[in-house]
């Protein structure tokens, strides 16, 4: 099971995008040009491959459970590249803590 907020991760990509419920991971993905080597991480570090099928998303755990440090990496990369923080500042408690810190600097829509 999902447990939300996640981000989601492009494949190549530094940029990390909030996503505070599926509702709003679904608009987002219908705007979006994804493959499936992207995931979606959940607040657990719990890592999804997402498809469509049958015109619904699904997603489906890949086996990969983030820890707090590569959490932690990944938004200090994501960081990096807007250049807008010193990362060597990026601490969290938690990985909750940690997705829902992108979500003061998100440029996705509000979650409806």
């Amino acid at each position: 099971m999902i447990v939300w907020p996640c981000v989601f991760k492009l494949e190549g990509d530094a940029e990390l995008m909030y996503l505070g419920s599926e509702h709003q991971l679904s608009i987002e993905l219908n705007d979006l040009i994804w493959d499936g080597s992207d995931r979606l991480i959940d607040s657990r570090g719990h890592c999804y491959a997402v498809s469509i099928e049958k015109g619904r998303y699904a997603f489906e755990p890949d086996g990969v459970q983030l820890s707090l440090v590569g959490v932690t990496q990944l938004i200090q990369a994501h960081e990096c590249a807007r250049a807008q923080v010193c990362v060597t500042k990026i601490q969290f408690s938690s990985i909750e803590e940690a997705i829902k810190s992108l979500s003061w600097g998100s440029s996705t829509r509000p979650e409806i």
